[in-house]
């Protein structure tokens, strides 16, 4: 069983048992409109308290999917004081290749975060990702493109983290483990399992915290 959850695969349903236990991470095809060009967001969410991110670029690849968990992911874990141990992704070159040149393999590397990955040739296996795309294109972008002319990436940004914060912290969700509450409510109730079952971990702060106190994280994208 021990030799199964080391296989680095995902294969089903998530395991997932706390609060950083695993997030899942995957790129969404916005659309394109003529003032930006072509819209991907990067979704990273805790697959236990569905507390959600989503970032916007003009662009797909390792770098940008690594500047989402240094610019908005790991900053809340860390404000959180719990662990992102595990992150789940697809086969797509913005989150495989060779470590040693590849931004996104090589962050989570100085994170200490592991990395599984989807059976091949089924993506669909993020389906947590796939289910809040559906949600957001249907309750976001649909409404936001309808109602607005958005001349640049930034005033998009504003109004879907607007959009952000209401579905973490004043929508009640149906995941597993959120009982009703919201993610954000969710996250902060369970966070303590994070320690009760990672008793042996190292602190929170990244493997790189060489000065006290940490300098802010630099953004990756210009």
């Amino acid at each position: 069983m021990e030799k199964a959850k080391q296989e680095k695969e995902a294969h089903g349903e998530i395991d997932t048992a706390h609060p950083g236990y695993l997030g899942a991470q995957d790129t969404y095809y916005v659309g394109s409109i003529k003032s930006i060009g072509r819209i991907y967001q990067q979704t990273f969410i805790d697959t236990y308290s569905k507390v959600a991110f989503a970032k916007l670029y003009d662009r797909k690849n390792a770098l940008v999917a690594a500047d989402t968990l240094n610019d908005r992911v790991l900053p809340f874990y860390e404000e959180q004081a719990v662990a992102l141990l595990r992150v789940l992704t697809d086969r797509g070159t913005e989150y495989c290749g060779n470590r040693e040149h590849h931004e996104y393999q090589l962050y989570l590397a100085v994170e200490n975060i592991d990395h599984s990955k989807t059976k091949a040739y089924s993506p669909q296996t993020n389906g947590i990702c796939e289910r809040f795309h559906r949600t957001i294109q249907d309750e976001f972008y649909s409404v936001a493109f309808r109602k607005k002319l958005y001349p640049g990436l930034e005033e998009l940004q504003a109004d879907l983290d607007h959009w952000l914060r209401e579905y973490n912290e004043l929508r009640p969700h149906s995941g597993k483990y959120c009982f009703g509450k919201t993610p954000m409510q969710t996250f902060l109730d369970s966070k303590h399992l994070a320690d009760e079952k990672q008793l042996d971990r190292l602190p929170v702060a990244s493997l790189t915290d060489d000065l006290s106190p940490r300098p802010a994280r630099a953004g990756f994208v210009p």
